[in-house]
């Protein structure tokens, strides 16, 4: 029988105990739990980065992993744990819109507030519910539990208010969502919505108030003084740079506008 993974995405970086001690709950509870690594790195508080990161890389896991995920600028506070089953998978993390993608792209099946005492440490600090409250759950699960052993069913968790790319005539409008350690731009304009406008002829690109001059399929196509357009491995529209950061030669972050129009 395969192990049962627990895949962990925080930003506790990896310089404190934080990340670990995650890890020595969950093989305390489950000594069995293969642990994985998403990252550690998201930015401080950045849930909006944690729930991209976590949309980007879940489907890549075996079928039954559970996602350990404490991204959490509410710890301490009225804020809810929650547990999710999600298609194939299993999440535990604060109820602070951590999981809209994963829940848009897949409605979940059941969701859970995590109020049984039993499936948690005994004593839950108000500063490290990660390690008291969300590291056990996920390991009760990764043992065996059921979902709804861990508290009552929910429906009103909360959702990020995550900008839509708007198709118009002749016309995308997205933004930046995320600049990666590469300094890609990385925005909410997907391939399938690109395509659809790029079949009526020429395309002209935006980024900010920067014209792009190509599109191109892979970051060694890119000329030394170069920023392009391609498709990342999340199949969303992205502007990169080689060897550089795209984001830095484009005076650009979050949130900057991106217009994708025919020429």
């Amino acid at each position: 029988m395969a192990r049962p993974v627990v895949a962990l995405l925080s930003d506790f970086g990896i310089r404190d105990h934080y990340a670990g001690v995650m890890k020595g709950v969950v093989l305390g509870i489950c000594p069995d739990a293969a642990l994985v690594d998403i990252t550690h790195d998201v930015p401080p508080h950045d849930v909006l980065t944690a729930d991209l990161e976590l949309a980007a890389s879940y489907r890549s896991f075996p079928v039954g992993s559970i996602f350990l995920v404490v991204v959490d600028p509410g710890v301490g506070s009225a804020r809810r744990g929650l547990a999710a089953d999600v298609g194939d998978y299993r999440f535990v993390a604060p109820d602070n819109g951590v999981l809209t993608s994963v829940f848009r792209e897949t409605p979940p099946k059941r969701v859970v507030e995590l109020t049984e005492r039993r499936y948690a440490r005994p004593t839950v600090s108000r500063t490290f519910e990660g390690r008291d409250r969300f590291a056990p759950a996920a390991a009760w699960l990764a043992k065996g539990i059921q979902l709804s052993a861990l508290g009552r069913p929910v429906t009103d968790y909360r959702l990020l208010d995550i900008p839509a790319a708007a198709a118009e005539k002749g016309r995308i409008a997205g933004e930046v969502l995320l600049v990666d350690r590469f300094g890609n731009l990385v925005t909410n304009i997907d391939r399938k919505a690109f395509e659809r406008l790029a079949q009526s002829g020429t395309i002209q690109i935006e980024a900010g108030t920067h014209g792009i001059g190509r599109l191109v399929e892979t970051y060694a196509d890119i000329g030394g003084d170069e920023v392009c357009a391609l498709f990342g491995s999340t199949d969303h529209l992205e502007f990169a740079a080689n060897s550089t950061s795209a984001a830095e030669r484009l005076g650009l972050d979050r949130g900057a506008p991106v217009t994708v129009s025919r020429g």
